[in-house]
């Protein structure tokens, strides 16, 4: 795995509410921190606080209304909030992953190409990459314990947990050296947390710089290396 990190400086997102006459929500103010590669930087805070806004940020979904946020690999670096999006699309091939708490997906993909196209990603593939790309997914969705009945299924008619089991095998698949993991165990039984618990922390072990939101006591106390209150930015 290469390695990366993220320095976020100074970062500010307000949200303008176009349907309430231009009406400004303030979210996030001055936000400004650093995970390496290695660390597992937790958020902390209630509802409401900007953690998932945070994230969005990073992974350019939101685009942050000032402030800079740096990735930084061993071939260059990246201010996501000024970068075109040939360059976030790029990063999130090459260095970002994101574990939401919902999975989305083209209908009716089966769940093992879900897995497999993002061993694959966007470089053209044979069959013989196809197959090699399958077989790593079927590892994932064995350790996640989605059923074999399963996993030529479209995910879309799976249980909640089933799904977001899923979409951790999508992200995890592939190694890539940054994480952004919103709550990815909320809707999870004990016996998968536990598992997602040891992905989590063996990604770390690996040197990837992890930025998460885990609302569980024990499961952010598993994986954190540094926990971040959100009331320190708003």
């Amino acid at each position: 795995m290469n390695s990366a990190s993220i320095q976020i400086n100074n970062l500010s997102k307000t949200f303008v509410l176009h349907n309430q006459g231009g009406a400004e929500l303030p979210v996030l103010d001055g936000a400004s921190l650093t995970v390496m590669p290695g660390e597992c930087v937790v958020l902390d805070g209630p509802s409401g606080a900007g953690k998932s806004t945070l994230l969005k940020c990073v992974y350019g979904t939101y685009r942050a209304s000032a402030g800079e946020i740096l990735v930084t690999t061993r071939q260059a670096t990246v201010d996501i909030t000024t970068a075109r999006d040939q360059e976030v699309l790029r990063l999130r091939r090459d260095t970002i992953a994101y574990v939401s708490q919902f999975l989305r997906v083209i209908p009716r993909v089966p769940a093992i190409d879900v897995v497999a196209e993002s061993v694959l990603g966007d470089i053209p593939h044979d069959e013989d990459s196809l197959k090699r790309a399958r077989f790593e997914a079927q590892h994932l969705l064995l350790r996640l314990r989605i059923p074999q009945r399963l996993w030529h299924v479209p995910p879309a008619t799976f249980s909640g947990g089933e799904q977001q089991r899923v979409n951790i095998a999508r992200s995890f698949v592939r190694p890539l050296p940054v994480m952004l993991l919103d709550e990815p165990t909320a809707s999870l039984d004990a016996e998968n947390r536990t598992t997602v618990i040891a992905m989590i922390r063996e990604a770390r072990d690996q040197g990837a710089a992890i930025l998460g939101i885990f609302h569980d006591e024990a499961t952010r106390n598993a994986v954190a290396s540094r926990v971040i209150n959100m009331a320190e930015f708003q």
